[in-house]
């Protein structure tokens, strides 16, 4: 997991390196981190996406649980998605009211167990499931965004937990 933060902020480091003149047109990678459950957790939630064109983009977020003491049902898991965006101006592209359709992959533990004082069950489990969200940037490259969404479990493992969210406060940088 150490190994992947380190790429995740190694990426990061070297987009702020390149030269800040760039036309944000020409920009079509994002890396970002989901502030909440960073701060909350502590859970890493590292997403890449790629910016297609102006309407359509597609990624990938890799969560990790760094203290699965926690209550968080999750410890890892890996969504890869794809966003279509529906704005009014195209100034930016990629930005503004988005629909996002997304697999989920995950592991982790059943939390309800624990409420029973009883030993918790590891899962491993596979949804899919839809976002809505809004994204902000600026000319610099900086952004914000709110994401949620809700995704149904496949298969009928009775440790995995039926439905499951994806959401988050994500801040990051177009390159």
């Amino acid at each position: 997991m150490k190994k992947i933060i380190t790429l995740f902020l190694l990426a990061t480091c070297i987009s702020y390196a390149q030269d800040e003149r760039t036309d944000i047109f020409s920009r079509k990678h994002e890396v970002k981190v989901g502030a909440i459950k960073l701060l909350a957790g502590p859970i890493f939630e590292g997403t890449y996406e790629y910016i297609q064109n102006r309407d359509f983009t597609f990624g990938v977020s890799l969560l990790g649980n760094l203290n699965t003491g926690n209550d968080y049902y999750e410890d890892f898991s890996i969504t890869p998605f794809a966003r279509f965006y529906f704005q009014e101006t195209k100034e930016f592209g990629a930005k503004g009211f988005f629909v996002e359709g997304f697999a989920k992959y995950s592991s982790g533990r059943n939390t309800m167990d624990d409420w029973l004082d009883e030993e918790s069950e590891k899962y491993s489990a596979a949804a899919l499931g839809i976002s809505l969200g809004k994204k902000w940037i600026n000319r610099t490259g900086f952004v914000f965004e709110i994401l949620g969404g809700i995704g149904r479990t496949l298969g009928n493992s009775d440790a995995a937990p039926d439905v499951i969210f994806r959401g988050d406060l994500n801040l990051g940088y177009r390159f």
